[in-house]
């Protein structure tokens, strides 16, 4: 028997999921505007109902403050910033150079995210064979936190060229917290349904992006 509770989902409804779906973007340049505190954790909130193998919820949330912390993970992103640029041939160099990193200097809010490798929760259920699900669920609750922050009009930039080993260090976080993802959040200073990388010329969307075999 269904729970009396459930909701319906009508047309109306998976019409703005859709249009929420194709609007969220990977957000480089932001409003230095500050974010109200109750907002950011009601996101975590809503992030913490992602889906986690075991039920085990190890996402970690490490919020970085301090000027000084932020300047030293701004560089070691430029450093690692550097080294992926010389990696490009000469066509995509260029435009990789164009992809600015203002969130670090911009974003109102930044967010380390981490998984606990064998948290307590979930008595280890789903993960004997597949430990790195422990990893994947931190992933997806950066997603939802992703989502739901687009719908609040606010965007997030997913910083992945860095390098986690100094970064974790700078942090000082417990041995067995595994670096996910460094996060900058804030009002977008543009809005843009198309991808910043479409729009600079690196690589357009496939008109089918499904990769499907049947056996």
């Amino acid at each position: 028997m269904n729970d009396p509770a459930h909701p319906d989902f009508d047309e109306h409804f998976r019409d703005g999921f859709e249009t929420l779906l194709r609007w969220r973007r990977d957000v480089r340049q932001f409003l230095t505007d500050p974010l109200p505190d109750d907002l950011v954790e009601h996101l975590l909130d809503l992030a913490c109902l992602a889906p986690s193998v075991g039920n085990s919820q190890p996402w970690r949330f490490v919020m970085v403050d301090r000027p000084e912390t932020r300047a030293a993970v701004r560089a070691e992103v430029l450093r690692a910033n550097a080294d992926a640029a010389g990696a490009q041939d000469d066509q995509r160099r260029a435009a990789y150079q164009a992809l600015k990193l203002e969130g670090l200097d911009r974003a109102p809010v930044q967010i380390a995210v981490f998984a606990v490798d064998d948290p307590d929760q979930g008595h280890g259920l789903g993960r004997r064979t597949m430990p790195e699900t422990v990893a994947y669920s931190a992933v997806l609750a950066i997603h939802t936190l992703w989502l739901a922050a687009r719908a609040y009009d606010i965007g997030v930039g997913w910083v992945s060229i860095l390098d986690p080993a100094p970064v974790v260090a700078l942090l000082d976080v417990p041995d067995d917290w595994r670096f996910i993802g460094y996060l900058c959040i804030g009002r977008p200073a543009e809005l843009h349904e198309v991808p910043e990388l479409e729009r600079r010329g690196w690589q357009d969307r496939q008109s089918d992006c499904r990769q499907v075999l049947r056996r």
